[in-house]
């Protein structure tokens, strides 16, 4: 039993240190500052990141997005997917597990297509 335990808390552990960003809905309605006025899109609630922010991802039809963040040296740093629904979807970002730095975070479809892409700083 107590062997059993000790492999459930390492199990734990491992999987709470995970780089991965953690993408989560927020909200239904969207603040003015995240208004988009295209028909799809990303736009973040501010440039300047510290642990996490909220961004409106909006979409034409209901579908699965891959959100990437890409460093300086434009490399993929994270990688997340997501279900959207037609129009504007808030998620909230986490970004604590990226060093201080400039990012681009990119918005695509299911095939691959860019439809929108944004810059950040993480402090």
């Amino acid at each position: 039993m107590k062997k059993l335990i000790v492999l459930t808390l390492v199990l734990i552990g491992f999987v709470g240190c995970t780089k991965d960003d953690m993408l989560m809905p927020i909200v239904d309605k969207v603040p003015n500052e995240l208004a988009i006025n295209s028909v799809s899109g990303i736009k973040l609630e501010s440039p300047f990141v510290t642990s996490q922010v909220a961004m409106n991802v909006k979409s034409e039809i209901a579908q699965t997005v891959t959100i990437k963040i890409f460093d300086i040296s434009n490399r993929v740093v994270s990688k997340s997917t997501s279900d959207v629904k037609a129009g504007d979807n808030v998620l909230k970002v986490y970004t604590t597990a990226l060093p201080s730095s400039a990012y681009r975070i990119g918005l695509y479809d299911s095939m691959g297509r860019e439809l929108g892409i944004t810059d950040f700083n993480k402090l």
